[in-house]
């Protein structure tokens, strides 16, 4: 059954049809430059934590706690800060393009100390910073975990998800317009997610025909800079252009993604014939058998455990197979017949791009 579903899903990702050009709209293919999130960062404390927060040895946490109270008329020397409900945390959030003040947007928060959990706890007021240094937001809120938690006795500890990270709907609030003004701009100035000379000719050749004018122009493969119309609403004018539709063709991809042994194939992926592939694997087992040692008979000697560790190496045989066609599905078909598992495909598709058989960019995550 896996392998009729792994080669289910290999022929449906890699069917010839997908190497015809597609039709896509230039918004999902380009950026427009100074039209972009930015990323903000702040420092906090979160508190009303259940004893989860961080311990003494986070001497920053205590310092910002004494620093908090300061503020608030209250004076504690940190050394006697010994509370474990609060945590010092990293904000950070993602600033929308052309977000006025007032505006809300969602934050994240991560534990800077050794705090067990941020279930629960509210962060106090935190300004956020840009890459300037000025404050631009501010965020305060209960932290949200995602339904994670963290439980532990001497029977032992149980975990769900991530409890030391966490997010804040709306939590952040906009108390400073970002430096941009569209309506300053001479040009719309529209950049690749995939740089292409012939997708940027492309792009520039829509935008000419649409208007039937010379607006567009592709400076190298990731640019193409459009001149915008006097007396033309510059929004309606980019909400056209992003709309329009060019013919695209994306290129030959692998993505590998180690972690969990997930291979994903796009593109018309050509294969120079004939190649022969052997591939073994090398499995290492060890065990680990306890071993009591008793004192003699009315000795002051302890009872010892101890253990015997036993090491086992074995080599699977490897298979040679050829590949005489260029059709990315008979790769995968013979891999399929082999049984091959997905951690030995990576290997076999890196080898093979090595030996410049396999013709495509290949992506590791």
């Amino acid at each position: 059954m896996k392998r009729l579903l792994f080669l289910f899903l290999f022929l449906f990702l890699f069917f010839p049809y997908l190497s015809w050009g597609i039709e896509v709209k230039i918004g999902t293919e380009v950026n427009i430059v100074g039209v972009r999130p930015n990323y903000l960062t702040g420092y906090g404390i979160v508190v009303g934590l259940d004893g989860t927060g961080d311990g003494t040895t986070s001497i920053f946490t205590l310092q910002s706690i004494a620093n908090m109270l300061k503020k608030m008329g209250i004076y504690v020397d940190p050394k006697a800060v010994k509370t474990k409900n609060a945590a010092a945390v990293i904000v950070t959030a993602k600033l929308p393009p052309f977000a006025k003040p007032g505006m809300t947007f969602d934050v994240e928060v991560a534990s800077l100390g050794d705090a067990k959990s941020l279930a629960n706890g509210i962060l106090i007021r935190t300004p956020l910073l840009g890459p300037d240094g000025k404050i631009y937001a501010f965020a305060q809120g209960p932290v949200s975990t995602g339904g994670g938690f963290t439980e532990s006795n001497k029977g032992g500890k149980i975990k769900k998800n991530f409890s030391t990270t966490g997010m804040i709907p709306n939590g952040g609030i906009v108390e400073r317009e970002l430096p941009f003004e569209l309506s300053n701009e001479k040009n719309l100035i529209l950049t690749l997610k995939h740089p292409d000379f012939s997708r940027a000719n492309n792009i520039a050749f829509a935008i000419n025909n649409y208007f039937g004018k010379n607006l567009a122009k592709a400076e190298d493969s990731s640019t193409v800079i459009v001149k915008y119309l006097p007396n033309y609403n510059k929004v309606k004018f980019i909400s056209e252009i992003l709309n329009l539709k060019i013919n695209t063709e994306s290129e030959p991809t692998i993505v590998i993604y180690e972690r969990t042994g997930t291979v994903i194939m796009s593109g018309d992926i050509k294969i120079e014939p004939p190649v022969y592939v052997s591939h073994g694997n090398i499995y290492v087992s060890v065990t680990k058998t306890p071993v009591i040692s008793q004192p003699p008979p009315l000795s002051n000697g302890t009872t010892v455990q101890t253990e015997n560790v036993t090491t086992t190496v074995k080599e699977e045989h490897g298979r040679i197979f050829s590949i005489t066609s260029p059709s990315l599905r008979d790769l995968v078909k013979a891999l399929n017949d082999l049984g091959v598992s997905p951690g030995d495909l990576i290997a076999i598709i890196q080898a093979m791009k090595a030996a410049g058989k396999l013709h495509a960019k290949i992506i590791i995550m």
